[in-house]
Order: C-alpha cells, then sequence, then structure tokens
C-alpha cells in the first residue's frame, strides 16, 4: 500500500506553508505530495488566510524544491483552464520536476468560489471533462511532428502542435468519484488510477466492482488500473492527542473516527488493513492542520511501517 499526503490548501495556507509539507513528506518517505484545487475557503473553522494559492503554479514551485515526491492534484477542476492550456501546464510541470506529475481531474463542483472569482459555472459539466480526458490525452499521445485536431461540444482545436510532451509517457492520469455508470467508464477508457473520494468504507467494494465491470466492458484489463481513496486523516499516540488533532481541524473525535483514519496508531492501522482487503492499493491521507509536521512524523513512524510501504 502507497500513502499520500493530501492538503486542501484553500483552508488557509501560503506556498511556504505547502513547502514544509511537501519537504516534511518527502524526508518522511511518503510516495506523494497532492493538493486540491479550489480558490475559496469553505466551512467556517479555518481562517483561509492569507488567500488562495493556485494547484499548478504550486506544483510548479514544488517541483524545483523537491528531488524524489511525487506531485499532482486531487483534483483539477475543468471549469478553471481550458484544455490546451492545462496540458501545456501539466506537460511543463511534468519537465520541471523530471517525470514526478500526476493529473487528477473531474468536473468541479464549488458553485460559490466560481462567483467569487468570476469564473463560469455552466450547469452540466460531465461532457466538458470526457472531452478535456481525450484533449490532453490526445495531446500527450501525438507524435512529436503530428498535429492534433479535435471538434466536440464544448471545445475545439484546429492543428495543434501537441507541445510540449511531458517526461513521462503516459502520464499518470487520477479519475474518481461515486458515480455508478459515466465515472467509471471514463476511468475505463482514459484514467491509470480510480480514487474513492471520502466514501462509506461499506460501498468501496461495490464501487471498485464497478470500474473493473466497466473496463472489461471495453475490453481493457482491469488489474491496470490503480485503485486508491482518501480520507481525513487524524492520529495521536495516545487519546488525548488524537482529540486534540481531531478538535484542531473542527472534527468530533467519534464521528471522526467512524468516517476516517482516526484514532490511536493501531486504530488507523486496523482500518488500513481493511481497506486493503478492499482493494485498496493507494491511500491519500487529507492533512487539514498544515502547521502540525508532527502529525506527518506520527502517521510515518507509527502507522505506516505497520501496514506498508509507502513506496514501490
Amino acid at each position: 500500500m502507497k500513502f499520500r499526503i493530501f492538503t486542501e490548501p484553500q483552508q488557509g495556507a501560503s506556498y511556504d506553508d505547502l513547502l514544509a509539507v511537501a519537504q516534511t513528506a518527502e524526508r518522511l518517505g511518503f510516495d506523494a505530495f497532492f493538493r486540491s484545487d479550489h480558490y475559496m475557503l469553505m466551512g467556517d473553522h479555518f481562517s483561509g488566510l492569507p488567500g488562495p494559492t493556485d494547484a499548478w503554479t504550486t506544483l510548479a514551485g514544488l517541483a524545483r524544491e523537491t528531488t524524489s515526491i511525487r506531485l499532482g492534484t486531487l483534483v483539477s477542476s475543468v471549469t478553471y483552464r481550458p484544455p490546451g492550456i492545462l496540458a501545456i501546464q501539466v506537460a511543463q510541470v511534468d519537465a520541471m520536476s523530471g517525470g514526478r506529475v500526476e493529473l487528477g481531474i473531474g468536473t468541479g463542483w464549488y458553485r460559490e468560489e466560481h462567483a467569487a472569482y468570476g469564473i463560469p459555472f455552466p450547469p452540466k459539466r460531465f461532457g466538458m471533462l470526457e472531452e478535456q480526458l481525450e484533449i490532453v490525452t490526445g495531446l500527450f499521445g501525438t507524435p512529436v511532428g503530428d498535429t492534433y485536431s479535435f471538434k466536440g461540444e464544448h471545445y475545439t482545436l484546429t492543428n495543434s502542435p501537441a507541445l510540449p510532451k511531458p517526461v513521462q509517457s503516459p502520464l499518470p492520469i487520477i479519475v474518481g468519484g461515486g458515480g455508478p455508470k459515466r465515472t467509471p467508464a471514463l476511468a475505463a477508457r482514459f484514467a491509470t488510477e480510480f480514487n474513492l473520494p471520502f466514501i462509506p468504507f461499506d460501498e468501496i467494494p461495490s464501487k471498485f466492482a464497478g470500474v473493473r465491470a466497466a473496463c472489461e466492458a471495453i475490453g481493457r484489463n482491469p488489474d491496470e488500473l490503480v485503485y486508491s481513496a482518501a480520507f481525513v486523516a487524524a492520529g495521536g499516540a495516545n487519546e488525548a492527542e488524537y482529540v486534540r488533532r481531531a478538535e484542531a481541524i473542527g472534527r468530533e473525535p467519534a464521528e471522526l473516527r467512524a468516517n476516517g483514519l482516526a484514532g490511536t496508531a493501531s486504530e488507523i492501522v486496523d482500518r488500513l488493513g481493511a481497506l486493503q482487503d478492499d482493494g485498496v492499493e493507494t491511500v491519500y491521507l487529507q492533512i487539514l492542520d498544515l502547521s502540525d509536521l508532527e502529525h506527518l512524523e506520527f502517521l510515518a513512524e507509527e502507522v505506516v511501517p505497520k501496514v506498508g510501504s509507502s513506496v514501490e
């Protein structure tokens, strides 16, 4: 099982805060540092200060200030960037990192942040996601010297030089969500990883089964996909330390235990073992208190070694 650190900077984090988390995660041997792609605070527990940071600008900086940890989004919204620009950004950051970038992409959902920053928010966005996946993978897969064209309902590209190319070929693409049919079908067609974000534990096996069936329906080996899940993480060496960390992120300790990777080390290890049994190969540990670097130390020292290696 691989372990990745997943952050929500819109809740309140500067670039320097994110750099400290990413470099600490790298030093501790976590497989990847991921961040959300949002521009506005959610809820009222956090301050949101000093204000939002852009996902791909952040990852470009981290690409030059880290050396081995993988970097990515969970997930970039199709409403924020035209697919041609997104492909250029991702390819450039992949080159800046020496081939360590992964692209998680989704429809976007937070209407208020679109209104706050003047970003159009179409009522139907799944078609945009499908076309963006086709375009981005098409641009990356077009041989150097050839051109790429596409005409769809949402986007048209004409004789694109399809440059630059990412270092990785193929560059990992993450598609996720709990939809019963359309999302599994997209993952089967385009993704290297399927992710379940914050889903009830007992729904995981059936959701993975749906993706496997979608792969088989188009003749793809379902074992080619990585199966992952994301959960809020909050742990402590004892009950008092756990409660302190749960309260620091505005969560009730009992509720968080039921729905996240939470509690003492042994409790989290047991939960992760059950997730392994359900087919989860990679876990995204959502870390909400980015000032608590000792929390990363605790997870790396007391949890990860007892479940499995965080690197291949």
